[in-house]
């Protein structure tokens, strides 16, 4: 009764609920008393909680003075289970008084928005309850930083695992609209690119799902990385525009807010401590996203930052001077930082913001934590209990710097000893490798690091020097030379010289040259002999001049000075010695980490290294994205619990011979394939056949993934079609479409490249009626989450081909062989372990082997390589203008020569061709058994139990953060 009383504003009378079925029914209670109302109707489950109306996830003063949150007035709600009435009212409010619209129309767009918020108000709900529970027991905590977090939509997620699909249907159904209409117009979440950021989000939804603490960080991108639009020129990029009605789901805290600072310089003050000072000063403000988890209360939360500068950085005086750009310069500066996902980095300007982009998340985060930390300490902190109750992972390099961060704020700020503060960041942080690619092993200036961040470029020089210590006490100093080579390729600074206290180490002492008596003799004799020389010239007074242009000569012919390697700041290897573990994403890559990538700091710290398979969320990738699969599995396993525990999938095995579920399975597959269909001729203009075979690559646009291998395969199945008579085309191909998708990054020139030669084979292929429906070739625009959830489902052929070694792990090939698809690939990533998983006669394999790549780029290179025709053949077809009058040579020129930049076919495609099309031979005469294929594809998805993200995160929670599930009463 309290609570009715205090909810209701000063009314000293309890507020009396009625199911309002209309919105008209809620204008008249005050704003808390519809709260109330919200948090009464829209409970996802029967159950009986204390509600409290207030911000757990702000980190007010007030908050931090107090550890444990304080007893408010609390009402307790009786079991109600929300029904279609009660959402379509929710809704209805939501249209009425949400300030994005006007109140005239109810159209799809303002219905997706109403929706949103009314899912949005069931999840506040458990996402406080959630956080009160973890501030109470003060529990350990997961904190995971990534720079991406590629969500895709989130409506049909969010109420999937609430249980509440049914119910919102009938309540959009009972306000005129479908379901699947009002989800199709929420724009994907622009804050990643590709399988990395899909991890990470996969990885928050399994946290969540397995009541986890933990907590996601990343950086809230206003424009993404970029639309893609595909033109007659091929690629072109455009802003993305996902914010630009704003997003339903994220909550701005403008009460988190932490300084990050740029530039300055670091000084000691009187107080012994040093302090950076001057420089440049942003804030990061807090956007909070709620992760709600299957068919759990828990609801974690993805905290993404934004950056603006403060309002007195506006010069006033300057704008009223009529100097308009000049007086908004540093708003300008501070919210860039946050613009656009990977920013060009050709230019030193576009290194500074990455650069920044990267400190922003480490520090922001950290701070963030580190209050976090304080706060449910209460008045006496611990800092030595800090990574039993912290456990940060580094998502890749891109937050490196929360290893310097963290020392920084513990020392300078908290006033920790080195070694105390060293200790405490070294049980703290931990690093996943995502690739063995040198580009992606980041390494920085450290010219611009020292002038971005000096007070940490100090830090990390001194890492270095206890890492220099600890790599001579390891080899010691006997062995000169095998000592210089693990410093060269240990050492977080590149080119750098050794620090004074170990100068004198590589010095030898000087000896004086031994010169026979007989040598020296004669040198004296020559020297008397130019001295008499000498001397006649000065008599006369004429000078050789001829020997003048010869000394002149010989200056000219020295050799040109080299030049300084630049000096680089190596964040893996950084990452390596500041974490407690280093991981690979699957099997094959945690062996090239530990053989090749980190191999000396293997030998010197093996216990650190360790291998987490990467996983992928059963609900969206099967469940949500695929009803029509997940209804037969269901019908077929005779439960749901495979949702949770994919291990039940492997008792599809059993069945895979059954008729019954053979004819069903390719109803199945079918109707995705009619979906799909459908997009393609909405999305390209291309209409194609569901009666074709469905061949998908779809990943982002790289030379290691070799998109350019699979349209040369194309390129020489359609020579062979055009040389053929109808008749015998018709007996020797099936029916194919072949399917691309993915981003070529905005200043790879290769990649778009390749882009623009996918996209001229298609319009050549696909307007020839000598071909018709037999091939066709399809690049999908703009490829995101959501395009993925239309195209997975439907797929029959999936290509994962990457030059064997160069893939750390896919998660792609996980989300395929889910649904039925079969791969053809390499071994390479963890197509190794699916193969394993699936069956050796489920799955195509060919191409080089990992451990033969570096021999055969020998034998390239010594000029021993012996192309197959085959593969000359398709270059001179393309060369021959057959796909329009694009000058290819560029493209087709990396492929030749023996060595250089850009040439000597460095990924291998000329030496995998002969196999990959001997291989798709087999392919085609394993479709045209349909009964075989099905059989395929069942075990495929019976196989794919392994590769759930639940089994990964268990294993990243016992093994590295060292955190047990917390599950809400």
């Amino acid at each position: 009764m309290a609570a009715m009383q205090q909810l209701s504003g000063n009314s000293t009378r309890p507020v009396a609920f009625s199911r309002c079925n209309s919105v008209s029914g809620l204008i008249g209670l005050s704003s808390k008393s519809r709260l109330l109302f919200f948090r009464t109707t829209l409970k996802p489950r029967p159950l009986r909680r204390s509600f409290s109306v207030k911000n757990v996830s702000s980190e007010t003063k007030q908050n931090q003075k107090d550890p444990v949150p304080s007893q408010e007035a609390t009402t307790s709600l009786g079991p109600f289970t929300p029904d279609a009435a009660s959402i379509a009212s929710s809704i209805k409010y939501h249209a009425e008084f949400n300030p994005l619209f006007s109140p005239e129309l109810f159209d799809l767009l303002k219905a997706f928005f109403a929706t949103a918020q009314s899912v949005r108000d069931a999840l506040i709900i458990n996402w406080n309850a959630t956080y009160d529970l973890y501030e109470k027991l003060n529990v350990k905590q997961a904190y995971y930083l990534s720079m991406e977090f590629l969500q895709g939509r989130a409506l049909l997620n969010a109420i999937g695992n609430l249980e509440l699909t049914g119910p919102y249907a009938e309540a959009l159904s009972k306000l005129g609209y479908k379901l699947e209409d009002v989800a199709g117009k929420e724009p994907d979440a622009a804050l990643g690119n590709g399988g990395l950021g899909r991890l990470a989000s996969c990885f928050l939804d399994s946290l969540a799902t397995l009541n986890y603490p933990a907590w996601g960080y990343g950086l809230r991108y206003k424009y993404g990385l970029f639309k893609q639009k595909i033109t007659k020129d091929g690629q072109e990029e455009v802003a993305e525009d996902w914010l630009e009605m704003g997003s339903p789901w994220e909550i701005v805290r403008n009460d988190v807010t932490y300084p990050v600072k740029f530039y300055g310089n670091v000084v000691s003050g009187s107080d012994g401590k040093r302090h950076w000072i001057g420089g440049e000063d942003v804030n990061a403000v807090a956007h909070d996203v709620p992760i709600p988890g299957y068919k759990t209360k828990t609801t974690i939360n993805l905290r993404l930052w934004s950056t603006k500068a403060a309002s007195e950085d506006f010069d006033l005086n300057a704008f009223n001077a009529g100097k308009h750009t000049e007086a908004y310069e540093a708003l300008t500066n501070a919210e860039k930082i946050c613009y656009i996902l990977y920013p060009g980095d050709e230019s030193i300007e576009g290194k500074i913001l990455r650069l920044k982009q990267q400190y922003t998340l480490c520090s922001a985060s950290l701070q963030d934590i580190i209050a976090r930390f304080e706060r449910r300490s209460g008045s006496t902190v611990n800092w030595e209990e800090f990574p039993e109750k912290v456990a940060v992972q580094m998502n890749d390099t891109h937050p490196t710097l929360c290893i310097p961060e963290l020392m920084r704020i513990l020392i300078d700020l908290k006033g920790l000893s080195w070694k105390d503060a060293w200790n405490i960041t070294q049980r703290t942080v931990a690093y996943t490798n995502h690739t063995v690619l040198p580009e992606a092993l980041e390494k920085w200036s450290l010219e611009l690091m020292e002038k971005l961040l000096p007070c940490h470029v100090e830090i990390i020089k001194m890492i270095d020097e206890e890492l220099i210590q600890t790599i001579i006490s390891e080899y010691g100093t006997v062995d000169l030379d095998l000592l210089e080579n693990k410093l060269k390729e240990m050492r977080i600074l590149e080119n750098v010289v050794l620090p004074e206290a170990y100068a004198d180490i590589f010095v030898k002492p000087e000896e004086a040259p031994t010169i026979p008596s007989e040598e020296l003799q004669n040198s004296e004799e020559e020297d008397d002999d130019e001295e008499e020389e000498g001397e006649e010239e000065e008599a006369t007074g004429e000078m050789d001049i001829t020997n003048e242009v010869g000394i002149k000569d010989k200056k000219e012919e020295l050799p040109e000075p080299v030049p300084e390697p630049p000096k680089l700041v190596r964040m893996a290897n950084l990452c390596v010695v500041g974490g407690h573990a280093v991981n690979g994403v699957a099997e094959i890559h945690s062996e090239i980490v530990k053989d090749e990538v980190f191999n000396a700091f293997y030998k010197l710290w093996p216990e650190k290294f360790q291998n987490k398979t990467n996983g992928v969320t059963p609900r969206r990738w099967i469940r949500f994205c695929n009803p029509d699969l997940s209804e037969l599995i269901t019908k077929w396993i005779g439960t749901e619990d495979w949702v949770l525990n994919t291990e039940k999938l492997a008792e599809l095995r059993k069945f895979a011979d059954n008729e019954d579920l053979q004819t069903q399975w390719r109803e199945a597959k079918r109707n995705n394939k009619m979906k799909l269909v459908a997009f393609l001729k909405e999305k390209t203009g291309y209409s194609v056949s569901p009666d074709s075979m469905f061949d998908i690559q779809v990943k982002r646009i790289h030379e290691y993934k070799r998109q350019l291998l699979n349209i040369l395969g194309i390129v020489y199945r359609y020579k062979k079609m055009k040389e053929m008579s109808a008749a015998e085309r018709e007996e020797k191909f099936f029916p194919r479409v072949c399917i691309f998708g993915g981003k070529a990054f905005a200043t790879y020139v290769q990649a778009k490249r390749i882009v623009k030669f996918i996209t001229d084979v298609g319009v050549t292929i696909n307007h020839d009626p000598e071909i018709g429906d037999l091939l066709k070739v399809i690049f999908v625009p703009d490829y995101n989450v959501s395009v993925a959830e239309k195209l997975i489902p439907a797929s029959e052929l999936s290509q994962h081909i990457s030059t064997a070694g160069m893939e750390a792990s896919g998660t792609s090939n996980m989300k395929f062989a889910m649904n039925g698809c079969i791969l053809i690939g390499t071994l390479d990533g963890a197509n190794v372990e699916i193969r394993e998983e699936v069956g050796e006669d489920n799955f195509f394999l060919f191409g080089a082997k990992a451990h033969q790549i570096a021999g055969l780029r020998k034998e390239r290179a010594e000029g021993e390589f012996v192309p197959d025709p085959r593969f000359e053949e398709v270059k001179e077809f393309v060369r021959s203008g057959a796909f329009g009058p694009y000058d290819y040579d560029e493209l087709i020129g990396s492929l030749e020569g023996n060595e250089g930049f850009g040439r000597a076919d460095y990924f291998l495609v000329g030496k995998d061709f002969p196999s990959y099309i001997e291989c798709q031979e087999k392919v085609d005469e394993a479709y045209r058994d349909q009964k075989r294929w099905t059989r395929m594809s069942i075990l495929n998805t019976a196989g794919s139990y392994k590769f759930s993200s639940d089994r990964t995160i268990h294993e990243y929670a016992r093994d590295i953060w060292n955190i047990q599930p917390v599950e809400l009463p």
